[in-house]
C-alpha cells in the first residue's frame, strides 16, 4: 500500500451531538443554504465570523424562522465547539447575570461563531429529514405566507425511532451522497456561475478547507494518529493527491472532491466498530437468564477524545454504578435496557437512552447534552448542557440544564423537576466539564414545531411540590460535597421541611405516649410490617434488595461489573458498604 494512502471519515460528535433528532425545518434546505452562503460574503460582520445579530436578521428576517429556534441552532452549534471549562463557566457567569431581555439579548450579541463551519453545521441538520430530495425553489427569499407549511410531513415534524445520529454507516454515505452540495457551500461567490452552480474549475481555499475540519478527519495509511482534514493534507504527497496548486494556494475542487470519494470509510472508532471489535466489559458473575444478553463495550481504551464510546445494551432487572476514569468524557447509549437502576457517576460527555422502560439513570455531569429517545417510565436524574426527549411517554427527569430542555413531537405525560440529589465529587465533576449551578431552566421548555416552537404543552408537567422526594445515592463516595450545592427551589425546599416536621412531629408523639418494653415492641413490629408492605407494594423493596454488594474476590478485574439476577446479590458498587446500610429500615420507634 502507499505510504502516503489516507484514510477519512465522518467525526462522531458533529451528527451525534450537532444534529437535532428531528425533520428540520423546510427553510434549511440547499436552496436556502445556497443563497446564505453568498449573502454572508457580502454583508459586513457575517464573514469569517457570524454574531448573533446578523444570523437573528437571516433567521428570521430572511428566513422567516421563530427568533427561539434560530437561537436554538446557534446555541446547539456552540455547545459543539471545543470550548475550555473556564471559558464555558465564565460564559454561564455572564449569563446569570442577565435579569432583563435586553441585557440577556446584549450578552448573547457577543457570542460569535465560524461561518462556514455553520452553514456546515446548518446543512447537517437535513440528516434525519424524512425526504432528502424536498426543497422549495421559487421566491428569493420565503415570504412572511409561506411560513405556513403545505406538507402533512413539514406540519407534524416527526421524530423517527430509527434516527441516524449514532448510525456511522449513515454518516458516511451522507458525506457521500452530498459531499457536492456540502462543497459548494464552501467556495466562494466567484466560483459560481449567474445560476448558482459550481464552474469546473472551481478552487477551495485552505480556510475552507479548515472548515470542513468541523466534519471530516483521518489518518495515513494504518496510522493510530488521528488528524483533522487540513492537518491530514498539510502532508504534501496528499496534497498532491488532493489537487493542492501551491501557485494559488488552494485546491482544485474537482479533484478534491474525487479525493474524497476514494479516501472516504467507515469511522474506525464508531459504534459498529465499538460493538464488533471494542473492549467487553465482562460480568464478574455470568449467570443464566435475564442478564445473558447483556452487553457492555467500549473503546475509551484506544479512541481519541471525542470518539470515545460506551454501549450499554439489555441491562435488565439489575443494579449497575460506576465511578471509573474509563467514563470519563465518554459518549454513552444506553439500548434496550429494562426495570434497571443504573448510575454513572463520572463526567460524561454525552449520554443517549434509547428504547429503555421501568428504569431509574443517574447520570454525573454531561457536558453536552442527554437525549431520551423512544423510552416509557424512565426516570432520569443529570447535570447537562441540553436535555431533550422525543417518542417518550410517563418518563421523569430531573435536570439542572443552563438551555431550555427541548421536547421532539410524539411525548406523552412527561414530568419535569428540579434536580435533587448529590454526591460527594459532583461539584468538581461539575466544573470540569464547564457546568455551572445557574442559570438553570430546567422548568422552562422549548416543544420543537416545523417552523420554530409548537404551542400544545400537554406533553408535560412540571412536578407537584406534593410528588417532590429527594434521591440518596446509596453508595459510599470520597470527596467534600455531603448536600445538593445549589439547594432546592423554594417551593419544593419547604415540602421538603414539612414532611420532616411531619417525622419530628411523630417522634415526639410516640415518646410522649410513654409505651413499656412490651408495647414499643409491639408497635415497633406493626411499624415494621406496614413498612414492609409498602415496599412490597411500590417495587421499593426489589431495588433495595439488589443494592446487596456481592462478595468480590481478588481474581475480580477493574473492568468486570459485578452482576446477578438474583435478589441476593448486589450492583457494582462504587465502594462497598455493609449490607445493613444498603438494607431497607423500617422508621424506629423512638
Amino acid at each position: 500500500m502507499d505510504k502516503y494512502t489516507a484514510c477519512v471519515w465522518p467525526r462522531l460528535e458533529p451528527f451525534l451531538i450537532g444534529v437535532l433528532p428531528a425533520t428540520p425545518p423546510s427553510k434549511l434546505s440547499m436552496h436556502y443554504l445556497r443563497k446564505m452562503a453568498c449573502y454572508v460574503r457580502t454583508r459586513d460582520g457575517c464573514f469569517p465570523r457570524l454574531g448573533w445579530h446578523m444570523w437573528r436578521h437571516i433567521a428570521c428576517g430572511k428566513l422567516q424562522l421563530a427568533e427561539e429556534l434560530a437561537w436554538l441552532y446557534f446555541e446547539t452549534f456552540d455547545l459543539l465547539m471545543p470550548h475550555s471549562a473556564e471559558q464555558r463557566l465564565e460564559w454561564a457567569e455572564a449569563l446569570s447575570q442577565c435579569h432583563t431581555p435586553k441585557e440577556l439579548d446584549r450578552q448573547r450579541c457577543k457570542l460569535s461563531v465560524d461561518t462556514l463551519q455553520f452553514l456546515l453545521f446548518l446543512y447537517l441538520q437535513q440528516l434525519n429529514r424524512i425526504s432528502l430530495r424536498t426543497s422549495l425553489i421559487g421566491e428569493e427569499w420565503p415570504s412572511p405566507r409561506s411560513r405556513s407549511p403545505s406538507s402533512s410531513s413539514e406540519r407534524d415534524p416527526k421524530i423517527s425511532s430509527q434516527n441516524k445520529n449514532w448510525d456511522d454507516q449513515a454518516h458516511v454515505t451522507f458525506i457521500q451522497t452530498h459531499l457536492s452540495e456540502l462543497l459548494e457551500l464552501l467556495v466562494e461567490p466567484g466560483q459560481l456561475s449567474s445560476s448558482g452552480q459550481v464552474l469546473r474549475d472551481s478552487q477551495l481555499t485552505s480556510e475552507a478547507l479548515e472548515s470542513l475540519s468541523l466534519l471530516l478527519e483521518g489518518s495515513v495509511s494504518h496510522s493510530r494518529t488521528v488528524h483533522p482534514i487540513h492537518k491530514l493534507l498539510s502532508r504534501s504527497p496528499l496534497q498532491s493527491q488532493a489537487g493542492f496548486s501551491k501557485l494559488s494556494r488552494s485546491y482544485s475542487l474537482q479533484q478534491f472532491q474525487g479525493f474524497l470519494h476514494q479516501a472516504l470509510c467507515l469511522n474506525p472508532f464508531g459504534m459498529s466498530t465499538c460493538s464488533e471489535s471494542g473492549k467487553k466489559l465482562a460480568w464478574a458473575l455470568q449467570v443464566e437468564g435475564t442478564l445473558k444478553k447483556a452487553k457492555i463495550f467500549r473503546n475509551t481504551h484506544m479512541a481519541p477524545p471525542g470518539s470515545r464510546l460506551l454501549l450499554m445494551s439489555q441491562v435488565c432487572k439489575q443494579t449497575l454504578a460506576k465511578d471509573s476514569e474509563k467514563l470519563n468524557n465518554a459518549n454513552i447509549k444506553l439500548h434496550r435496557c429494562s426495570e434497571a437502576f443504573i448510575y454513572l457517576l463520572s463526567p460524561l460527555r454525552s449520554m443517549t437512552l434509547d428504547k429503555c422502560r421501568n428504569s431509574t439513570v443517574v447520570l454525573g455531569p454531561v457536558g453536552t447534552s442527554v437525549h431520551i429517545q423512544s423510552c416509557e417510565n424512565v426516570r432520569v436524574v443529570c447535570v447537562a448542557g441540553r436535555l431533550t426527549v422525543g417518542g417518550s411517554s410517563h418518563c421523569t427527569i430531573h435536570a439542572l440544564t443552563p438551555t431550555r430542555p427541548l421536547l421532539f413531537p410524539g411525548n406523552v405525560s412527561l414530568t419535569l423537576g428540579p434536580f435533587h440529589t448529590h454526591y460527594p465529587t459532583l461539584e468538581d465533576h461539575m466544573a470540569s466539564v464547564g457546568l455551572a449551578v445557574v442559570p438553570n431552566l430546567w422548568d422552562q421548555p422549548l416543544l420543537f414545531g416545523a417552523e420554530g416552537s409548537a404551542t400544545d404543552t400537554g406533553c408535560y408537567r412540571i412536578q407537584p411540590h406534593s410528588e417532590f422526594y429527594p434521591l440518596v445515592i446509596p453508595f459510599q463516595m470520597e470527596g467534600d460535597n455531603c448536600e445538593i450545592p445549589w439547594g432546592l427551589p423554594a417551593d419544593y425546599q419547604k415540602a421538603v421541611e414539612s414532611r420532616e416536621k411531619t417525622i419530628e412531629d411523630w417522634q415526639k408523639t410516640v415518646k410522649e405516649a410513654h409505651l413499656n418494653k412490651v408495647q414499643r415492641r409491639q408497635f415497633q413490629a406493626l411499624v415494621e410490617q406496614k413498612f414492609h408492605e409498602w415496599l412490597l407494594e411500590t417495587g421499593q423493596r426489589q431495588e433495595l434488595d439488589r443494592l446487596l454488594p456481592p462478595a468480590l474476590t481478588p481474581s475480580t478485574s477493574v473492568d468486570h461489573w459485578p452482576s446477578s439476577h438474583t435478589s441476593n446479590s448486589g450492583p457494582t458498587v462504587l465502594k462497598e458498604q455493609p449490607p445493613e446500610q444498603a438494607m431497607g429500615r423500617a422508621p424506629t420507634v423512638c
